[in-house]
């Protein structure tokens, strides 16, 4: 990318900015104003509304910097440290996937099943960034919700996303899927686990490269992780609890047979916006 001169104008430098991602991404515009809204502090508005206003000083050489990590492929989440999910903006580094959009799916289920004054416990397992466990509670403050995650560092920023959003009715546990969770029982349990086959070529290799392969690769088959949970779920519902699961769009009628092979009653799976069906649940 050409040296930025500091008396180039906004409009200046998103127009260089915006051709040369066009190479890499599918939104070269918005990767271009988001970089920008990081370096500079200004916002995409003040950048529209006033297209002319020249790069605030020493900001070129940071947004070139910027600029040449999301040409290498790193994706604007990591490069900016932030990602907005479910109206709550959370930290996230490479020590956790990347919420995205559709996961919202799953958060809308889960409410669903849950009053909204409920007094309900509910389980995320597989917490990563907290960004599921964290949604659901700041909707359902009378609810105690229990995040559980495997990974000493996705469990140290999930912690740090819950006292920034003062989201208190959360207790994070570090271990593999039920094993902090002996001899418990929940009115809802939820999870996005890794569901992804080991060598699936269909993985967007910037995915790959990036984001954690244990939040992302399940095993051999992509079910591995899925199979554990479903397993081992019916001894932690209370009667009449359900299980939601996040999982890939070509896996929905393997995920129901599992759950009503498990004993799963009022089993269905849901698409997302995109008509992709993306969660499957059912209840005991």
């Amino acid at each position: 990318m050409p040296a930025v001169d500091t008396s180039q104008t906004v409009s200046d430098v998103l127009h260089t900015a915006s051709t040369m991602l066009s190479r890499v991404s599918a939104s070269p515009r918005l990767d271009a104003e988001l970089l920008l809204e990081h370096v500079t502090g200004l916002s995409r508005t003040a950048f529209r509304s006033a297209p002319e206003r020249e790069l605030p000083p020493k900001a070129g050489w940071a947004y070139q910097q910027l600029v040449k990590r999301r040409m290498q492929g790193e994706p604007i989440a990591y490069i900016r440290g932030q990602q907005e999910f479910w109206s709550l903006l959370f930290e996230v580094s490479p020590a956790v996937l990347i919420p995205r959009p559709e996961t919202e799916l799953l958060v809308e289920r889960a409410l669903e099943h849950i009053g909204k004054d409920a007094t309900a416990n509910i389980a995320d397992l597989g917490t990563g960034s907290g960004a599921i466990a964290l949604a659901i509670a700041n909707e359902r403050p009378q609810a105690q919700v229990f995040a559980v995650d495997a990974s000493t560092p996705a469990l140290e920023m999930a912690t740090r996303n819950a006292a920034r959003l003062q989201i208190a009715n959360v207790k994070l546990l570090h271990g593999s899927w039920f094993a902090p969770l002996a001899g418990q029982r929940f009115d809802l349990i939820v999870s996005n686990p890794p569901y992804i086959a080991s060598e699936d070529r269909d993985l967007d290799p910037g995915v790959r490269r990036f984001e954690p392969h244990m939040a992302l690769i399940s095993g051999r088959t992509g079910f591995e992780s899925i199979e554990q949970i479903v397993a081992a779920a019916p001894a932690h519902l209370a009667p009449g609890g359900w299980l939601a699961l996040e999982h890939g769009w070509k896996q929905a009628a393997a995920v129901r047979d599992l759950l009503v092979r498990a004993g799963f009653g009022r089993v269905r799976s849901h698409a997302d916006l995109a008509g992709h069906e993306r969660v499957t649940e059912g209840s005991i």
